[in-house]
């Protein structure tokens, strides 16, 4: 494992350098191979230094400082309360990779917190981020999963320890910028703005060129998001990365019956987090993004408004046009068409109440045969009056091309809950399984019908918790 340590080295006063916890048993739980050798990372000794018990040659271990703002309100301090940065991977390929343990005790942001991590929700973020890789939608990516051999309390009870190590293009997060902007830092704003461009964006130019790319990237992973029916549950200012990848999976969740309010978190009793509004709330944190860089925008303080302002009057369409290019492949369109967003939004209004995965994917084989199709539906008037619109605007190989972006298989919540429930008892092979079956979202269904079919009736409503 080679290590670099650019962002501690780069960019002083933005950290806190500190070891993380010694755990008294690691054992590794679960290893990504294939991952590790894409890295170049030799796993000898993982279950000690994927957990903190030993530190990796060129380790220098710190706790990133942002802000943020956590369901609107604004934290000026957060940080990383359970998390340790070992420090920078640079790959066989010469990519350059945080290498991050999370769980691994408190430090100087846990705010009172114990900074440490349950087995469960550990397990989570390792499913759904190889999930949301293998669906090819950019996101942090889980190493290992390490159980420390000592129990944490949360209000469930006692339940087994874990740390979680994860790799990410970097952790710099709109809440980065909002932590020395809200301080009046200007000097380390502009070391932060230069890194970032340096490590994300060389093509970049200025402040301005960096928002735009953030901005590009962002609509292009809302509309991903958005296409296979992910719902972040908690998307604050400190959890938007300006990679554009996805990063933290607490109360996440796939959504199955359409229905544009779904909310998992149980605390979003707002529905701030819904389905339905994540491009809303993409468009909010960019806007908090560029209320810091205004200073970086223009010396005129009058002139750098309007500039942010143009910019954040364009993201809606930006989004709309992602989101469309989604949409025209999960429907299979040829080329494209005036009509096509019609097109579209009367299919979303046709399968309201209608499972949004089997919907799509069924979808490809009414090409031939709307049987299947049909089946999902307890009234399908609308939808056979729309399949001839569709038929006139599809490519010609459709149904092919529809089952390369349509999954299969998701992570379902039931089957998510209870390979966390057997694995927290101690038995892995729900999980395994689970795993292998998302790794391949497009495959057939033939033989794998148990991950591909929704909860079953007295599931109940799902709720999911952040794991703190």
């Amino acid at each position: 494992m080679h290590f670099d340590n650019s962002y501690l080295r780069d960019l002083p006063g933005t950290y806190l350098r500190l070891a993380p916890d010694v755990p008294p048993a690691p054992r590794a739980v679960v290893v990504n191979d294939a991952l590790a050798a894409d890295l170049g990372i030799d796993l000898a000794g993982v279950a000690a230094w994927a957990s903190g018990a030993e530190l990796p040659a060129g380790a220098d271990p710190a706790a990133l400082a942002y802000a943020g703002h956590q369901f609107g309100g604004f934290s000026p301090q957060l940080g990383d309360g359970r998390a340790h940065l070992l420090g920078e991977i640079l790959a066989p390929d010469g990519r350059r990779w945080d290498l991050q343990l999370k769980g691994s005790g408190r430090t100087p942001f846990s705010r009172g917190g114990d900074g440490k991590a349950a087995l469960g929700p550990m397990l989570r973020e390792y499913l759904i981020s190889e999930a949301m890789a293998a669906l090819g939608i950019p996101t942090t990516r889980s190493l290992a999963v390490v159980a420390t051999g000592e129990d944490i309390w949360r209000d469930s009870g006692r339940l087994p320890g874990a740390v979680l190590a994860r790799v990410a293009a970097s952790h710099i997060r709109v809440g980065t910028f909002q932590f020395f902007a809200a301080r009046g830092e200007d000097d380390k704003l502009r070391a932060l703005l230069d890194y970032t461009m340096a490590r994300h964006f060389p093509q970049a130019e200025g402040a301005l060129g960096l928002f735009d790319a953030v901005a590009a990237r962002q609509a292009r992973l809302l509309a991903q998001w958005m296409g296979v029916g992910f719902i972040h549950g908690v998307m604050n200012t400190d959890n938007m990365a300006l990679s554009g990848e996805t990063i933290d999976y607490g109360p996440c969740g796939f959504m199955e019956a359409y229905a544009p309010g779904t909310v998992f978190s149980s605390i979003d009793r707002q529905g701030r987090y819904a389905y339905a509004n994540q491009p809303l709330i993409m468009g909010w944190n960019l806007a908090r993004l560029a209320e810091t860089l205004l200073p970086l925008f223009d010396a005129d303080a009058d002139r750098a408004v309007d500039l942010a302002n143009a910019r954040l009057e364009a993201i809606a369409g930006m989004y709309r046009a992602e989101w469309l290019g989604v949409m025209r492949a999960k429907l299979g369109l040829w080329g494209e068409d005036a009509g096509d967003t019609a097109l579209v939004d009367d299919f979303l209004l046709a399968i309201q109440g209608v499972d949004w995965t089997l919907a799509f994917r069924r979808l490809a084989g009414a090409v031939q045969d709307e049987a299947g199709l049909l089946a999902l539906f307890d009234d399908s008037a609308g939808l056979r009056a729309w399949l001839p619109r569709w038929r006139a605007r599809l490519r010609p190989d459709a149904a092919t091309a529809m089952n390369a972006v349509n999954p299969a298989v998701i992570p379902r919540n039931h089957l998510v809950e209870a390979a966390l429930e057997a694995a927290t008892a101690g038995d892995m092979l729900p999980f395994e399984a689970l795993l292998t079956a998302v790794r391949d979202p497009f495959g057939p269904e033939a033989g794998r019908e148990g991950f591909t079919l929704p909860a079953p009736q007295g599931f109940g409503a799902y709720v999911t918790f952040c794991g703190t």
